[in-house]
């Protein structure tokens, strides 16, 4: 019985130089995965017509809170339709009561100013005094000759 411990003139002990990169593969394969199904979980479904607006694009934050005045005059909190009166209510439950969060208001092009005006009021009696009016970025729809 022979067991050979030395590196002999005759032993091949090379070493190997390559990196295995199989797991990183499966981790990146993983994580397109989850994103692919997570973004469209991120997404607002409300359709609303937007304006557009040639203001400069602000930064908004990771969770922004969505409401949403459709062309059918429907009231949306997230994708969620708020009944008649019941806009306070349904802003407390999705900011926990935090009246400092910022509204992200969406209205179709084709509400009648006063509709968006109720809507506004609504938010300050509720005291939701932060509200950020979101339209279209570029001049698409803008009215002809606004400046810029």
């Amino acid at each position: 019985m022979a067991v050979s411990l030395g590196q002999g003139p005759d032993d091949e002990t090379d070493e190997m130089s390559e990196i295995n990169v199989t797991p990183f593969i499966d981790v990146m394969l993983v994580l397109l995965i989850v994103f692919m199904i997570a973004a469209p979980l991120s997404t607002v479904d409300v359709p609303v017509n937007l304006p557009g607006s040639t203001a400069p694009a602000q930064d908004r934050p990771d969770e922004p809170l969505w409401l949403s005045l459709g062309a059918d005059r429907v009231l949306s909190l997230g994708n969620m339709p708020v009944p008649e009166g019941g806009l306070a209510a349904a802003l407390d439950r999705m900011t926990g009561g935090d009246r400092t969060a910022t509204v992200f208001l969406r209205a179709d092009r084709d509400i009648p100013y006063g509709e968006l005006m109720q809507v506004l009021d609504g938010l300050r009696a509720a005291g939701y005094l932060k509200v950020a009016l979101v339209g279209l970025e570029g001049a698409a729809g803008a009215p002809a000759g606004a400046a810029p």
